[in-house]
C-alpha cells in the first residue's frame, strides 16, 4: 500500500533565539501590538467555550476586541473542561519541596517522551504560576492547607506536589471562572455568544482564514460568519475510538475540516489511554468514566499474585498481593505518568490475574489511607470521587477496593501550530487539546488545564495581535465565492447523509469504527495490525456512505444528521491516526509499537530516527503528505525515561 509521501520539512520560525528562560518575554515584547481604538475594528471568531476557548474569548473581549464565540452545547457551561476533576500543575513551590519552572519544564518534556518543543513547553512551565493567580483572583475555590496557602497534592510523573485542586471538581470550577468572564464581556457587548451552533467548515480567503460555516442546531439554518481571524478551541479527538472519557458530544469536525483547508495535523497517532477509569460493563455502554488520578497518591494498586484468583479482594492476604506499580516503579511507585501505569494494567491482565468480569480491571485500594488518616480526613479530599464511583458500580470504595481499568481519555496530536499558536493557515489559530503543541507523546496529568488556561488567558492574547496588527483586512461577506463554496459544500454534503436512506444507525458504524481503533491502534499497535485496521477502516467507509440511516430532515434539531457528520470525519482521522502510528516505528509515550521495546517490556524510543513532529497535510484524492519539524533539545538532554 502507498500510504503517504513526504513533503518539504517545516518549522516553527516564531520562538525567538536565546536563552529559554528569555525567549516567550522576548516574543511579547517583539511582536507588534494592536492600539485600542484599532482593537475595537478587528473581530475574532472562537470556535469553543471550554477552558481553552472562554479564556481566550473573555481576554479578547476585555482587551476591547469584538468576539464572535460559537458552541454546539446550549451554554458554555457544558463545555468538557467540566468534566475534569484532579487539578491543575503550577510551579509555585509553596510546599517548599524542591519545585520551579525549570523542573515543570523537565517533568513535562520527559513525561512526553521527548517528543515536544522546549520553547512551548517552558513557556508553559513559565505561565503556569500566574495562571493560579488568576484564578485565585476569579474566586475560584482551590482547597487550602490550615494555614490559608493553597494546598497541593502529587500527581504522575512527579515528585512534587504541585497540583492545585477543588475537591474532585477542579475542572468545573476553572470552568466557572472563565464562564464569569466570559459572561461579563457578553453584557459588556464585546462578545457575541452563539449557543447550539456548529462549526462545519472553515472559510480561507486569499490564503487566510477569514470565517465560518455554521448550522443552527435548533433551526437546521446554514450560515456563514466572518472575522479578521479565526480561532479554534474544539478540544481532542478522543471519541475517534467511540468508548472514552470524553463526553459523547466531543468531536473532531471543526480540527479536521481546517485540517482538508490545509492546515497541517500533526502526531495524530498521539493519543493518552488513563489508567484509572471504571471498567467497561457491557457492550450496551456508550461511554466510560474517569476516577481523577489524584486516587493514586493514597490508593495503592494491586492484583492478585496467583492467575485467576476468585476470591473477593478483602479475602487476599498482603502477602498475596502484588503492588505491582511499586514493586517496578520504586521511585514513583502508583505515580508514574499514565501511559506507563496504562501499559503495566494491560500487562497483568493479560497475564491472567485481572479482577472483576473479564479478567479486564486492576484494584485501586483505600484501606492504608484510611487507616492512616481516618475516613473522614479521605473523604475531605475524594469524597465526591468515591460517591460517583459507589453510584455508577453499586461499590462502597470505603469497604472494598475500587476496580479500575485504562480507556481512552486525552489526545496529544492536533493541528499543528507554531510558537504564537497559529496553524499553516494564517489567521487561523489553535488552542487547547485541539493543537499539538506541548506535551509530546504523552500528557501529564493536571497538565490540560494548564495549557487550556495558558493558551487563552495569556498567550493567545499576545500573539494574536502580531497577526492583527499586519496585513489587509477587506470585509468579506457572504456573496464572496470562498464562502458560497464552503457553505455550498456543507449543504450538499447533508444532503447527502439524508438521502442514502439506508439500514444501519450512525451509532452502529462509529461502535465499530471504535472497536477497530482500540483492538489495532490503542494501547500497543504493531505492522500487521495498522494494516489490517487501515484496510478494515476503508472498508467500513465505504459501507457507512451505502448503508448509514440518517431519518428526519435538516431543517430541525436532528442529533442523527450531527452525529453523522462527525462521525463520517472520524473514519478519515481514524486511517490517518493508523498511517501515523504505522510510519512511526519506535516507541514512545503513548504510542507503543510491539516491535520497539526494552527487554524489560518499556517503550523503545529510536532518537536517531523519529525525533520530529509529524504534520500531515490533506492529500484529497492522493495519499497524505508527511512534513517533519526537527525537534531539538538543548536543555533536557535525551536519555532512555525511566520511573524506577
Amino acid at each position: 500500500m502507498n500510504l503517504y509521501t513526504e513533503g518539504d520539512p517545516i518549522a516553527d520560525t516564531k520562538a525567538p533565539e536565546g536563552p529559554i528562560e528569555t525567549r516567550w518575554d522576548t516574543r511579547r515584547f517583539e511582536a507588534k501590538l494592536v492600539n485600542p481604538a484599532n482593537r475595537r475594528k478587528r473581530t475574532v471568531i472562537v470556535v469553543g467555550t471550554g477552558l481553552a476557548g472562554g479564556s481566550a474569548a473573555a481576554t479578547l473581549g476585555e482587551a476591547g476586541y469584538h468576539v464572535k464565540s460559537y458552541c454546539y452545547q446550549d451554554s458554555p457551561r457544558r463545555a468538557h473542561s467540566i468534566a475534569a476533576q484532579g487539578g491543575i500543575n503550577a510551579a509555585k513551590n509553596y510546599r517548599n519541596d524542591g519545585d520551579s519552572v525549570h523542573r515543570l519544564f523537565y517533568d513535562t518534556v520527559k513525561g512526553g517522551d521527548f517528543r515536544s518543543r522546549e520553547s512551548n513547553v517552558h513557556r508553559l512551565a513559565q505561565v503556569s504560576v500566574e495562571i493560579i493567580d488568576q484564578c485565585v483572583a476569579q474566586g475560584v475555590p482551590f482547597a487550602r492547607e490550615y494555614g490559608g496557602l493553597l494546598d497541593n497534592r502529587s500527581f504522575g510523573g512527579a515528585q512534587v506536589s504541585r497540583t492545585f485542586y477543588a475537591r474532585g471538581q477542579t475542572g468545573q470550577q476553572l470552568l466557572l471562572g472563565a464562564y464569569q468572564a466570559l459572561e461579563r464581556q457578553v453584557a459588556a457587548g464585546t462578545v457575541e455568544m452563539h449557543a447550539r451552533h456548529e462549526m462545519l467548515d472553515l472559510i480561507v480567503v486569499d490564503g487566510k482564514a477569514r470565517g465560518i460555516v455554521v448550522r443552527d442546531l435548533v433551526t437546521g439554518e446554514i450560515t456563514t460568519d466572518f472575522a479578521d481571524a479565526v480561532v479554534l478551541a474544539s478540544g481532542g479527538y478522543g471519541n475517534v475510538f467511540f468508548l472514552s472519557t470524553n463526553a459523547k458530544g466531543c468531536n473532531v469536525t471543526a480540527t479536521w475540516r481546517a485540517h482538508r483547508k490545509g492546515a497541517l495535523f500533526a502526531n495524530p497517532c498521539f493519543t493518552q489511554i488513563h489508567p484509572t477509569c471504571i471498567p467497561q460493563s457491557g457492550e450496551h455502554q456508550s461511554k466510560l468514566t474517569l476516577m481523577s488520578e489524584s486516587l493514586r497518591n493514597d490508593g495503592r494498586v494491586w492484583v492478585p499474585k496467583e492467575k485467576g484468583d476468585p476470591r473477593p479482594a478483602n479475602e487476599i492476604p498482603e502477602d498475596e498481593r502484588d503492588y505491582y506499580l511499586e514493586r517496578i516503579y520504586p521511585s514513583f511507585g502508583n505515580l508514574v505518568p499514565r501511559d506507563i501505569a496504562s501499559r503495566a494494567a494491560k500487562n497483568v491482565c493479560d497475564e491472567g490475574r485481572g479482577v472483576g468480569p473479564g479478567g479486564l480491571g486492576v484494584y485501586l485500594d483505600f484501606a492504608d489511607a484510611i487507616a492512616r488518616l481516618g475516613q473522614d480526613a479521605v473523604e475531605a479530599k475524594y469524597g465526591n470521587l468515591f460517591e460517583m464511583y459507589e453510584r455508577i458500580t453499586g461499590e462502597d470504595p470505603n469497604k472494598v477496593p475500587m476496580r479500575i481499568y485504562p480507556a481512552v481519555h486525552y489526545t496529544m496530536g492536533g493541528l499543528w501550530v507554531d510558537y504564537d499558536l497559529q496553524s499553516t493557515i494564517p489567521g487561523l489559530f489553535v488552542v487547547g487539546e485541539a493543537n499539538f503543541s506541548d506535551h509530546g507523546a504523552n500528557r501529564l496529568g493536571a497538565s490540560a488545564l494548564m495549557q487550556g488556561l495558558a493558551d487563552g488567558y495569556f498567550v493567545l492574547p499576545n500573539t494574536i495581535n502580531d497577526y492583527l496588527a499586519t496585513g489587509d483586512f477587506t470585509p468579506v461577506t457572504e456573496e464572496h465565492p470562498a464562502a458560497v463554496e464552503a457553505r455550498s459544500a456543507v449543504e450538499e454534503r447533508i444532503n447527502r447523509f439524508l438521502s442514502i436512506d439506508g439500514d444501519r444507525t450512525v451509532d452502529s458504524f462509529h461502535r465499530e469504527l471504535g472497536r477497530i481503533m482500540w483492538d489495532y491502534c490503542g494501547m500497543e499497535r504493531t505492522d500487521e495490525g495498522l494494516r489490517k485496521a487501515i484496510e478494515l477502516i476503508r472498508g467500513l467507509r465505504e459501507e457507512f456512505w451505502r448503508r448509514v440511516k440518517v431519518p428526519g430532515s435538516g431543517d430541525d434539531l436532528n442529533q442523527a444528521l450531527e452525529k453523522a457528520g462527525r462521525v463520517a470525519d472520524f473514519f478519515e482521522l481514524a486511517e490517518l491516526m493508523c498511517i501515523d502510528a504505522l510510519h512511526r516505528t519506535e516507541s514512545c509515550g503513548g504510542h507503543f509499537r510491539g516491535e520497539s521495546q526494552t527487554p524489560d517490556g518499556e517503550a523503545l524510543r529510536d532518537d536517531e530516527n523519529f525525533s520530529y513532529v509529524a504534520a500531515w497535510e490533506w492529500g484529497g484524492d492522493q495519499p497524505p503528505v508527511l512534513h517533519k519539524e526537527d525537534l531539538t533539545f538543548e536543555y533536557v538532554h535525551l536519555v532512555q525515561r525511566s520511573y524506577k
